[in-house]
């Protein structure tokens, strides 16, 4: 593993593990894809860490990445995190997926516009609600309800989930001060679903992130990065300089850190 921050972390809205998934590849490439699909979010993937792993070198290691960089399934960048006192860090970042994506959903992704579950997951939702309103009655008998009683309520779950909520506190809410008797098992399971549900939860702030080029590492627009590489790496034009790729807040950040340096050196009585 990486240290605590750093590492592979897998791309939102990927699609269920098959044995195909990267049957475009060569095999060397297929082989690499496949055990950094299986290693866990945080894992180091680093040239030098994945040679002492598969029978590679760190040449042929590094080929096989830039590889899977210009077939959409790797991108390297750094991402802006907020630490608990409220600080901004720069953390780099390794994100792969399974699925191939192209330049424009990286380029999404980088803005935080993917979403991070696509439409047809919510099924599960449904799924998980119907067999949690079927195991009432096993923790109180009071509130046994029909299999259509499960399917009729069900839809009224799928917020309760959305808005963070467990099976245990869902279980909790309604079991918790059971009149006696309970007339109306559905009756009451309709009325606390309605009348307790949650507030929703403060929609998450896209994190900032760039991508960087797989070659040279210089930061830029995911427009500016196709396939992972720049245009000075791909021979297409002169290098762009630096501050021209940048985004306004990573030069903002980098200017303070420079201010801090400078002030914490006048304090010191050091030459600046």
């Amino acid at each position: 593993m990486a240290n605590p921050g750093y590492g592979k972390r897998s791309a939102p809205d990927q699609r269920p593990r098959t044995a195909h998934d990267f049957a475009h590849l060569p095999p060397r490439e297929a082989a690499v894809a496949a055990y950094l699909d299986r290693l866990p979010d945080g894992a180091d993937i680093s040239v030098k860490t994945l040679a002492k792993q598969l029978p590679y070198g760190q040449c042929a290691l590094r080929t096989a990445l830039n590889r899977l960089q210009r077939e959409g399934h790797l991108r390297r960048g750094r991402e802006q995190l907020t630490t608990k006192s409220g600080s901004c860090q720069w953390i780099t970042r390794s994100w792969f997926s399974r699925t191939a994506r192209g330049d424009d959903w990286w380029a999404a992704f980088t803005r935080g516009d993917v979403p991070q579950e696509p439409p047809d997951r919510q099924r599960p939702n449904r799924s998980r609600a119907h067999i949690l309103l079927a195991a009432l009655g096993r923790s109180a008998p009071a509130l046994s309800l029909s299999d259509a009683e499960c399917t009729r309520l069900a839809p009224l779950l799928t917020p309760w989930f959305e808005r963070g909520a467990t099976d245990e506190t869902v279980v909790h809410v309604l079991t918790a001060g059971l009149p006696v008797p309970v007339h109306s098992p559905a009756a009451l399971v309709h009325s606390r679903l309605t009348s307790k549900l949650p507030p929703e939860r403060p929609a998450p702030r896209p994190a900032l992130r760039i991508l960087e080029c797989a070659k040279c590492g210089v930061p830029g627009r995911p427009e500016a990065l196709p396939g992972g590489v720049c245009g000075g790496c791909r021979d297409e034009r002169e290098p762009v300089l630096l501050a021209t790729l940048l985004p306004a807040p990573v030069i903002h950040a980098h200017a303070a850190e420079i201010r801090a340096a400078m002030t914490q050196k006048r304090q010191e009585g050091t030459p600046v």
